[in-house]
């Protein structure tokens, strides 16, 4: 039987605002049943980084500045485009709305869905937008996701994740852009506990993973360094990551209706299920494994963006998040792909799960870097 992480010493409890409950281990709860999440989300977000009261005058001045910084190139920005909701409403307000001149970078893992690719190549084509795709070593990623699934961890989303920003960055310097507009957003995604995964970005940890069950080299892997995180692309190379969906009133239903109308865009259902990996991760594999059901988080976030009802959305999560069968049709998929022994992927299930911090990481980096920023705000940028 599975030992799961979330499994802890205290009694249950959900918390009256929003939907988080002791899933997340390290939740805690005030006198008035509200969990950290939403009190954080409420005291520190809200109306100040996440739809700020002078959002429309800020985001116009991002905008002019981005116009004037890239006027002498073909580009003046890169957005990343996965066919995901997000980013689709980004590239439709980007050029729609912001007049921008967006080069489109698309980064294949292998795992595209059909909606996916649909989507991609309808926004290309109907906002008439340069596209450029990078196909990752296959052999590579796929050494590298079995490492993953024999590791046990939690973030299984790491390989793909890591590979996605790396390639992002390294173009806006081989292009000189500046300016890299992401569809990350508060409104759907202002809550996520730490305690159910670990930064993509952690190489030394991703490393240190491989290191112990990968079966070769990662030669072609795109890769980003601590220094190149960190220190060369803020602040030498002066790229500015900048979330335009923060500063205005972001409706996910409202983004998919138009994309749908303008774009001719399709709906693949929950959160990041444009990836056929990520939705056998996300609605399968966190939940067996370490009882994390990542609709809660994002159901969350949107109870504190007032886009859904905390009655909506606890009837939303007991609803299946996944059919059997197709579960067992995708579950078959994934092995053949990655090319692993079903009899061993079957067994990787039986052990216990590993906590990401057993292996070699960059939190002591992490945590001096958050220590750092209560002292100097320039840091409050990385």
């Amino acid at each position: 039987m599975n030992v799961k992480l979330s499994e802890i010493q205290r009694p249950y409890q959900i918390c009256s605002r929003c939907i988080m409950d002791t899933s997340d281990p390290q939740i805690s709860f005030n006198d008035k049943g509200y969990c950290n999440h939403c009190v954080i989300v409420e005291e520190v977000y809200l109306n100040k980084t996440w739809f700020p009261l002078n959002g429309h005058s800020r985001l116009t001045s991002i905008l002019e500045q981005i116009r004037k910084d890239g006027r002498k190139n073909t580009y003046d920005c890169i957005i990343g485009l996965s066919g995901g909701v997000d980013s689709s409403y980004l590239a439709y307000l980007v050029v729609k709305e912001f007049g921008l001149r967006p080069l489109a970078i698309h980064v294949d893992a292998g795992w595209n869905s059909e909606i996916a690719v649909h989507n991609i190549e309808k926004i290309v084509r109907k906002l008439n937008i340069d596209l450029y795709t990078e196909v990752i070593d296959w052999e590579e990623v796929q050494d590298l996701q079995r490492a993953y699934i024999r590791a046990g961890v939690a973030n299984q989303d790491v390989p793909q994740d890591h590979a996605f920003f790396t390639v992002l960055y390294k173009k806006t310097k081989s292009d000189n852009i500046r300016y890299f507009l992401s569809g990350g957003n508060f409104a759907t995604e202002s809550i996520l506990p730490r305690s159910w995964g670990h930064s993509a970005m952690d190489a030394r940890n991703l490393k240190a993973i491989h290191k112990v069950f990968g079966e070769r080299s990662l030669k072609h892997y795109p890769m980003l360094s601590l220094y190149e995180n960190y220190l060369y692309y803020p602040y030498i190379s002066k790229l500015k990551n900048i979330r335009p969906l923060n500063y205005i009133s972001y409706n996910r239903e409202e983004a998919i209706l138009v994309l749908q109308r303008e774009l001719d865009w399709c709906n693949y259902g929950d959160k990041h299920h444009e990836s056929r990996w990520t939705k056998w991760f996300q609605s399968y594999y966190l939940p067996t494994r370490f009882g994390y059901d990542k609709r809660r988080a994002h159901l969350s976030s949107m109870i504190m963006s007032n886009q859904i009802t905390r009655e909506n959305a606890l009837a939303h999560l007991i609803t299946p998040s996944y059919d059997e069968n197709e579960r067992r049709i995708d579950e078959e998929f994934i092995i053949k792909k990655l090319d692993i022994d079903a009899q061993e992927f079957s067994e990787c299930f039986q052990k216990k799960p590993r906590h990401y911090s057993e292996f070699a990481n960059l939190d002591i980096f992490y945590k001096l870097k958050d220590k750092a920023k209560k002292h100097l705000p320039f840091l409050r940028r990385v």
